[in-house]
């Protein structure tokens, strides 16, 4: 990942975006916009051929041998292949119209609605291809229609689109600077799907007592909620309120977009004067959501864990715990076996509520709360690490985006002879 990240950083800083009637010396204005002087411009029937597959969805199997393209994003499998080279595809029709692409170089099979881009000439990169029609295709194929959506592609929205063309040299440059950024991103996502199953499995193992930190010998004891803490009910907060001022709070729905176990971001504000009618909140106190569309959902939870005040809306059960750590309470309360224990509480099927007579049933096994401190800090040092790579993968994200811009239009030149 080190290589690649270099490689991605090694890349000029990203240039502002030229207005629409500069045309900078070593340019010229053609019908795909400002583009470098020696590149060239060329519609896709000129330098590959285009056809469709002739498989249905029926023909896939599963655990085949060879890649499936679908009209999805997601690639089937099949035991036969009906070409084998360097393709670009994209679906014909559905959902994915003109959102849905995929490259490949090597043997596969295609649906009979999606299109198929392949033998290119000498003069055309087919990853340089695949990521400029990928970039530009689908606001081609809006511009051809006067709906705000559409559902099928004609063969001439692809054939007779035009793309610029730099030399071959520098295409390939291009597209392995994107392809190394491609690489970084999806080495990200590799290393934050396996930080998030590392912290699952020591969740399981130190949540249950089954495993024990350094210097923690003593029995774990049972109890119901309503022996470990006070429960009462929050007051409505209308949407339009939380949006009426600078104090922080908290509405039920958003305790289901809440990516952790506890609060820290308050995305909702009201005023002074709807605080004195709402419930307040601080550290030590746990916020369930009393409503939601599923049973399984029923009694998410948060726990806030700074030094902070804040309000609760309607629709949340705060739940005040009488010793111990907000923070691992909170990691606890939305375990799998406590979740179920929810679930069993909840009432009602359109919409599934759980009152705070329902909660206080609800029983979990803790340890002192040294040591409940202590396995949250673990927790929590486990989530700021996945953060920090979440925020590298957001920024990564970016700069290839900023990258797709501007090497594809030209505006930044590559070295060519570091490209290599």
């Amino acid at each position: 990942m080190d290589v690649k990240e270099a490689a991605v950083e090694y890349l000029p800083e990203i240039a502002p975006q030229t207005r629409e009637d500069d045309v900078p010396p070593g340019y010229k204005r053609t019908e795909v916009g400002v583009i470098p002087e020696d590149w060239s411009v060329d519609c896709i029937e000129n330098f590959a051929h285009i056809t469709t597959g002739s498989r249905n969805t029926q023909d896939r199997v599963d655990y085949g041998h060879f890649p499936f393209f679908v009209r999805s994003q997601n690639v089937e499998n099949i035991n036969s292949y009906s070409f084998d080279g360097e393709a670009v595809l994209t679906a014909g029709d559905g959902v994915g119209t003109g959102k849905v692409f995929h490259y490949i170089n090597g043997k596969f099979d295609v649906h009979q609605r999606v299109y198929q881009i392949c033998d290119f000439d000498s003069r055309v990169n087919g990853f340089f291809f695949f990521l400029y029609f990928s970039e530009y295709f689908y606001g081609r194929i809006m511009q051809m229609t006067a709906r705000s959506s559409v559902d099928s592609v004609r063969r001439e929205m692809i054939s007779q689109m035009l793309v610029p063309l730099p030399s071959e040299a520098e295409q390939h440059a291009i597209a392995t600077a994107l392809s190394d950024a491609d690489a970084l991103i999806a080495a990200l996502q590799r290393l934050i799907a396996k930080k998030r199953a590392i912290k699952q499995g020591t969740m399981q193992a130190l949540l249950t007592g089954r495993q024990r930190l350094p210097g923690f010998s003593g029995a774990w004891e049972t109890k119901t909620l309503d022996q470990l803490g006070t429960f009462r009910k929050g007051q409505g907060i209308s949407r339009a309120q939380a949006q009426s001022g600078s104090l922080p709070c908290v509405r039920y729905g958003e305790l289901y977009t809440i990516h952790h176990d506890y609060i820290r971001i308050f995305v909702s504000r009201i005023s002074a004067e709807v605080a004195a009618f709402a419930s307040k909140v601080g550290h030590g106190d746990i916020l369930f959501a009393g409503s939601g569309e599923t049973k399984e959902e029923i009694g998410k939870c948060a726990a806030i864990v700074d030094d902070i005040t804040a309000y609760a809306g309607g629709d949340i059960v705060i739940f005040r715990i009488n010793q111990g750590s907000a923070l691992f309470f909170g990691y606890v309360l939305n375990t799998a076996q406590v979740s179920r224990q929810k679930a069993s509480l909840g009432q009602g099927d359109a919409v599934v509520h759980i009152s705070a007579r329902a909660l206080k049933r609800v029983s979990i096994t803790i340890p002192e709360p040294d040591e409940q401190t202590t396995i949250a800090t673990v927790f929590a040092d486990m989530d700021a690490e996945i953060e920090a790579l979440e925020a590298r993968l957001a920024k990564t994200r970016a700069l290839k985006a900023g990258m797709m811009q501007q090497l594809l239009t030209g505006r930044i030149r590559l070295p060519l002879e570091d490209a290599a």
